[in-house]
């Protein structure tokens, strides 16, 4: 009885232990997998099936149309370029951070609106929903102030 449960034991310990190493092994790339020669910079879908891709393959960009059926090379382009264009891009899209909490506590204009600055810019049942006046008051308040600045 005690052999046949040691039996089983060291059964199930060899068989965890060879599940774990195989995942382990799975986990690292094969060679030559993550050799950074091959990367995608840029894909957009046209179809449900079909879409255009921009891959990088050492020093050129390849401008490919994917199918389910195959992949075309549609044209060469220049790398340099592209990355000088990404940048730009990068550089015009300037964000600007909002905060809430100082939109949410200007100035209220009304008696009512004293009475809710009072409790708080996030207060009562609605607080925070879209069908609390006081977030669109908030919003629109933050709409002047970017307007403004610009």
């Amino acid at each position: 009885m005690i052999e046949t449960v040691l039996r089983i034991t060291f059964s199930l310990l060899v068989v965890l232990l060879l599940v774990w190493g195989l995942s382990k092994v799975a986990r690292k790339p094969l060679a030559g997998r993550g050799g950074g020669h091959l990367s995608v910079i840029a894909r957009q879908q046209l179809t449900r099936n079909s879409s255009v891709a921009i891959v990088r393959v050492t020093d050129r960009a390849l401008v490919l149309g994917v199918t389910e059926g195959q992949v075309t090379l549609l044209t060469e382009t220049d790398l340099e370029a592209l990355e000088a264009a990404a940048e730009q891009r990068g550089q015009a899209e300037e964000r600007i951070p909002v905060s809430l909490s100082a939109a949410a506590t200007t100035a209220a204009s009304s008696p009512a609106d004293d009475a809710a600055a009072a409790q708080g810019p996030f207060k009562g049942p609605l607080a925070g929903s879209a069908l609390s006046p006081q977030t669109w008051k908030s919003a629109l308040e933050m709409l002047r102030e970017r307007t403004a600045r610009n």
